[in-house]
């Protein structure tokens, strides 16, 4: 037995395509157990490549953009291109700005960040920029960054962006330790959005507070919402959904 995987082992290294896939396949593996995909993660188990690719395509995607924020911009290389010529001949606020969403959706929220400041440079007032930028330092695990500027916008703003700032003053707030000032923000969010991102996070608050009662109201909205959702805002949710149905199944009876 142990022969015989000694010359698996072999295999793989003098085999770059299949040390890759395998690799590769590994990667998903634990991206699907982490995000509580178990259906995906057995069939990345028992499968290979095939299922891996698949997931990575149809699931992990979506993933990435559901559990980050939501922004304006398409995420392609032409747009990238265009932008920068366009900041090149007028390197305005608004272009700069532009560009750090387009880098923020594809994940890259270094480059993202240097665009916002880019534009705060040129528009220290701009409040979509600082909201942005606030929102990026929080995926940049900076979240003591990232609290003025979200702050800032919500004396200005409270429902900016549809409510997505609040959320990340939330998710900074609960970064940060200060789970009942995020509390409030949660309550007062729901009460006029209906974001699985936000009624999940607040039940997490509830579980944690000992009031699974009140932890299972917000799950049963998120989970009977789910089936009748269209199939684009599924996918951007399945990551709040997942978490929902795992916080569900460990809630005391």
């Amino acid at each position: 037995m142990l022969t015989s995987l000694f010359e698996s082992l072999g295999y793989l290294v003098h085999s770059p395509v299949m040390l890759a896939m395998m690799v590769f396949q590994i990667w998903m593996l634990v991206h699907a157990l982490r995000n509580r995909e178990w259906v995906w993660a057995f069939f990345i188990f028992i499968g290979f490549g095939i299922a891996a690719l698949w997931y990575y395509f149809s699931a992990y995607q979506g993933a990435t953009t559901a559990s980050g924020f939501e922004l304006p911009g398409a995420a392609g290389r032409q747009r990238i291109k265009e932008l920068k010529a366009q900041i090149h001949h007028l390197d305005n606020a608004y272009h700069h700005f532009q560009l750090g969403d387009v880098y923020f959706r594809k994940g890259n929220f270094a480059e993202a960040e240097k665009c916002y400041r880019a534009a705060l440079e040129r528009d220290a007032k701009d409040v979509d920029a600082r909201a942005h930028l606030g929102q990026c330092l929080l995926r940049l695990k900076r979240p003591a960054e990232a609290r003025p500027f979200l702050e800032g916008v919500m004396l200005e703003k409270p429902d900016h962006d549809y409510g997505h700032t609040m959320m990340a003053l939330a998710e900074t707030l609960s970064a940060l330790g200060e789970t009942d000032n995020a509390l409030l923000y949660w309550q007062h969010i729901t009460k006029s959005h209906f974001y699985p991102r936000a009624k999940v996070q607040l039940a997490e608050i509830y579980a944690a507070k000992k009031q699974p009662d009140l932890a299972r109201a917000e799950l049963k909205e998120v989970l009977n919402d789910d089936p009748h959702t269209p199939a684009y805002q599924r996918r951007r949710d399945r990551v709040w959904v997942s978490r929902a149905k795992a916080l569900m199944r460990n809630l005391p009876k």
